[in-house]
């Protein structure tokens, strides 16, 4: 098992002390740090994401609402789902 030794404000390590009195203060730790690690990098991968989507809206042709609604329309008549009245 490693060693790590970082320095925290007076107030948090109180706060930490009688928070978790007979608790294994180096598991609390452990766990945030995983917490931590967790959540960086699902951030990156959610920027990789965002980053990915914008750079192929950029390379497709934008289309009209009109023609998105006319081709569902046209599919829905194909496959016999158009409901009644409309």
């Amino acid at each position: 098992m490693a060693t790590i030794n970082f320095s925290i404000p007076e107030d948090v390590k109180e706060r930490l002390n009688q928070v978790f009195v007979d608790t294994n203060k180096s598991a609390i730790v452990t766990q945030l740090m995983e917490e931590a690690i967790d959540r960086s990098e699902h951030k990156r991968r959610s920027d990789l994401a965002v980053k990915t989507i914008l750079t192929i809206r950029k390379s497709n042709a934008s289309i009209s609402t009109k023609k998105i609604l006319r081709t569902r329309d046209e599919i829905r008549k194909s496959s016999g789902t158009v409901r009644a009245g409309k």
